[in-house]
C-alpha cells in the first residue's frame, strides 16, 4: 500500500561495550564485524560471525548486537532474532522499536503488541519510531488506543505517526477518520497522500480519490497502481484501461500489480485486443510470468471468449497453484464446456491439490449448464463428505440453478427451505427465474410475497414476477406488479451489449440512437431483417411483456442491444473476423435464434458473453445446445 517506506530505524547510540578494551586491535576487530554482518547474504555466515562474538567476548556488544538482531530478522529468521533480543541486558529503545518492527511488518501483529507491552512495563517510554513500527498493519481496536497513547505522549503530530494512524483507519474502512486525520495534516507525503487515495478507492469513493489524485505533484507506480485498481475493483474498467493509458504516456513503468488490475478490466470488458496488447507487454518488458500473472492472463482469456489462449497460458505455468486451476474450471464452466471441467477437476485432484470452494462453484456451474443433475449432486454432496468443505450460498445457489433450469422446481424449493444458511435475494432470483422458466406463477407467487413480507425483494423480485405474468398474458398481474416498482422506486435494468473494436469500446442501449455510426448500424439492422425473412425467421414476439400490438413488438425485438452490437461488428471488420458481444443481461430467446441465423448467413463466428454464460454461434448452431 505504501509507495516508500514510513521510516527507517536509527542505529542505536554508539556507546561502547564493557567487554571491548579500548585497544585499536579490538576496535578495528568490531567495525570489521559490523562490515561483515552488513553483507552478510546467508544465516549460515550470520551464525558464524555470531561464533566470533562468542570467542572474543563480544557477545553483549549493544551495536553488534542490534545489527545481528535485525540481520536475523531481514534473511527470515524471526526466532533467531527474537531469541537474541530476549539475551539483550537492558535492551534500549532502539532494540524494541527494531523487534516490534520486524514483527509488525510481518503482520505478526499480535507479538508485536505483547513486546510493545512489556517495554512499557519496564519503563521504556516510546519514541515516533516505535509508534510507526506498531501502527504497521495493526487491526482497528489496538490502533485506537495507540492513537491515544500517541496523542498522551505528544507524537500523534509527528508526519510518520499520523501517516501510521491514518493507514489504521483508512485499512479499516473508517474513511471518515481518516479523512479527519489527513486534512489536519500541516504536511502531506507521499505515503500519507498515498494511504488516503487508498482509503477512497477501496471503499468505494472513487470520485474523491480522483480528485487527490489530479491533484498530486508527484505520483509513483503505487499511486497509479491504486486508482486503476480502484477502478476495476468499483465495476469501472473503461476508467481502469483509460487510466492506465495515461500512465503509459506519463512514462510510468507498469509492475506485476498494474498487470494484474488492467487484464482484470480487460476481462470485465470482454476486450480481447486490449488484453492481448497486455499480454504482450508483459513478455517484452520484464514482468514475470508467475502463477499469479499466469492466472489473470488465463481469467482474461476465459471472460473475453478465448479458451484456446487461455489453456496455452494455463499450461505454460510451472507449479501452478489452487487458485490457477479453479479459474481454468471456471473458464470452461462459463462456455459451458462442461465435459472439459470436470476433467480437469478430477486431474487437479489426481496432483494431489485440495479442491476449495471456488473449485465447486465452477464444477457445479459447468453441471447447470448441462443440465447434469445426478453429477451436480454428487459433487455438492462431496463438498462435505470427502473434502470437508460446508456448502456456502454460492453452492446452494449453483445447485437452485440446476435443479430449477433442468424442471425440477419444487425440489430446488425445498432445497432452499432446508438450508443450514439464510438464503440471499440472489438464491432467490434463481428460483423465481426457474418458475418464470416453467411457468409455475403459484410458486412464483408465494416466494415473492415471502420476500415482501420479510423486506428482502428488490428489482429483480418484482421483474421475475411481472414477467411470469406476461407470459401467460395476465396483464392485469403485470399492471399491479409494475405498480408495486413504481411506489417502491424499483427500476428495471436496461440491456446493454459492448463490443471491442480496434482497441476502443463500444456500448449499445436497447433501442439506441448516441452512436456516431448510429446510421450506418439501422441501416445494416435492415440488411440484416431482409436476410432473416428470407431464410424463414419469425420473431418470437411472446417473448415481449408488454401488452403491446404485434407490430409494435417485432419492433422492439429488433433493436435489442446485442443486436445493434452485432451489426456495428458486422460493418466494422473484415468479412469472416469473428465477433465478441458482452451483454449485461441473459441473452433473450429471439436473440439467440437471430444470431444462430445471422452466423449462417455470413460464415463468420459470433460469440456472446451473456450475464450467466457464454454462446459460440457457429453455422447456424450454438454450443450452449439450446439449453441455457
Amino acid at each position: 500500500m505504501s509507495s516508500t517506506a514510513l521510516f527507517t530505524i536509527p542505529p542505536p547510540p554508539a556507546t561502547a561495550s564493557p567487554s571491548v578494551t579500548s585497544g585499536t586491535h579490538h576496535l578495528i576487530s568490531t567495525n570489521r564485524l559490523l562490515v561483515l554482518i552488513d553483507k552478510s547474504k546467508t544465516i549460515n555466515h550470520l551464525l558464524q560471525i555470531h561464533a566470533v562474538l562468542f570467542r572474543h567476548g563480544l557477545e553483549h556488544h549493544p551495536i553488534l548486537n542490534f545489527k545481528l538482531q535485525r540481520s536475523y530478522a531481514s534473511l527470515g529468521r524471526l526466532d533467531y532474532s527474537a531469541a537474541l533480543f530476549g539475551r539483550t541486558h537492558n535492551p534500549n529503545i532502539f532494540f524494541w522499536t527494531a523487534i516490534i518492527h520486524v514483527h509488525a511488518l510481518r503482520g505478526l501483529h499480535e507479538q508485536a503488541l505483547n513486546f510493545y507491552v512489556q517495554m512499557l512495563t519496564q519503563g521504556v517510554e516510546p519514541n515516533a519510531f516505535t509508534f510507526s513500527s506498531i501502527l504497521k498493519l495493526c487491526p482497528i481496536e489496538p490502533g485506537k488506543l495507540l492513537h491515544s497513547q500517541a496523542v498522551k505522549l505528544g507524537f500523534d503530530s509527528d508526519l510518520y505517526v499520523r501517516t501510521g494512524l491514518l493507514d489504521v483507519y483508512a485499512r479499516s474502512g473508517d474513511v471518515a477518520s481518516a479523512r479527519q486525520l489527513f486534512d489536519t495534516m500541516p504536511e502531506k507525503s507521499l505515503v500519507s497522500l498515498t494511504a488516503m487515495l487508498t482509503c477512497y478507492a477501496k471503499n468505494g469513493e472513487l470520485d474523491s480519490a480522483r480528485v487527490l489524485f489530479d491533484g498530486m505533484e508527484e505520483r509513483d507506480g503505487v499511486c497509479w497502481n491504486v486508482m486503476i485498481n480502484g477502478y476495476t475493483q468499483n465495476g469501472m474498467p473503461n476508467e481502469a484501461l483509460v487510466l492506465f493509458r495515461r500512465m503509459l504516456k506519463a512514462k510510468v513503468k507498469p509492475n506485476e500489480v498494474t498487470a494484474l488490475s488492467v487484464l482484470s478490466a480487460c476481462g470485465q470488458l470482454g476486450a480481447l485486443e486490449s488484453g492481448r496488447w497486455v499480454h504482450s507487454y508483459i513478455e517484452n518488458n520484464g514482468i514475470q510470468f508467475n502463477a499469479h500473472v499466469g492466472t489473470a492472463l488465463v481469467d482474461m482469456y476465459s471472460k473475453c471468449g478465448s479458451l484456446e489462449d487461455a489453456r496455452l497460458v494455463f499450461d505454460n505455468i510451472d507449479d501452478k497453484d489452487v487458485v490457477a486451476w479453479n479459474s481454468m474450471i471456471v473458464g470452461y464452466a462459463m462456455h459451458g464446456f462442461s465435459q472439459e471441467a470436470l476433467q480437469l477437476f478430477k486431474s487437479m485432484c489426481r496432483v494431489g491439490l485440495h479442491p476449495t470452494d471456488i473449485t465447486f462453484i465452477g464444477v457445479m456451474s459447468a453441471c447447470g449448464h448441462s443440465g447434469w443433475v445426478t453429477e451436480g449432486w454428487s459433487i455438492f454432496n462431496s463438498m462435505k463428505d470427502e473434502y470437508g468443505i460446508e456448502p456456502k450460498i454460492e453452492h446452494y445457489g449453483c445447485m437452485v440453478n440446476l435443479l430449477g433450469r433442468a424442471g425440477y422446481v419444487e425440489q430446488a424449493y425445498e432445497l432452499v427451505k432446508n438450508m443450514n444458511i439464510e438464503p440471499d435475494p440472489v438464491l432467490w432470483g434463481t428460483l423465481l427465474g426457474a418458475c418464470r422458466l416453467h411457468g409455475n406463477i403459484a410458486l412464483g407467487e408465494e416466494i415473492v410475497q415471502l420476500l415482501v413480507d420479510n423486506n428482502l425483494a428488490n428489482s429483480g423480485t418484482y421483474i421475475l414476477l411481472s414477467n411470469i405474468h406476461a407470459s401467460l398474458g395476465d396483464w392485469d398481474g403485470v399492471a399491479r406488479l409494475r405498480a408495486m416498482m413504481k411506489d417502491s422506486g424499483v427500476k428495471k435494468e436496461p440491456g446493454c451489449s459492448s463490443i471491442e473494436v480496434n482497441n476502443k469500446v463500444h456500448e449499445f442501449l436497447a433501442g439506441g440512437l448516441n452512436h456516431p455510426k448510429r446510421k450506418e448500424i439501422y441501416v445494416m439492422l435492415e440488411e440484416i431483417n431482409g436476410w432473416l425473412k428470407s431464410h424463414g425467421y419469425k420473431p418470437q414476439t411472446e417473448i415481449v411483456l408488454h401488452d403491446i400490438a404485434e407490430t409494435e413488438k417485432e419492433r422492439s425485438l429488433e433493436v435489442h442491444s446485442e443486436k445493434l452490437a452485432i451489426a456495428f461488428g458486422l460493418i466494422s471488420t473484415r468479412p469472416g473476423t469473428t465477433i465478441k458481444i458482452v451483454k449485461n443481461l441473459r441473452v433473450c430467446v429471439d436473440c439467440h435464434e437471430v444470431t444462430k441465423l445471422i452466423s449462417k448467413i455470413t460464415g463468420r463466428k459470433i460469440v456472446v458473453r451473456d450475464r450467466n454464460r457464454f454462446h459460440h454461434f457457429v453455422n447456424g448452431l450454438c454450443s450452449c445446445g439450446d439449453y441455457w
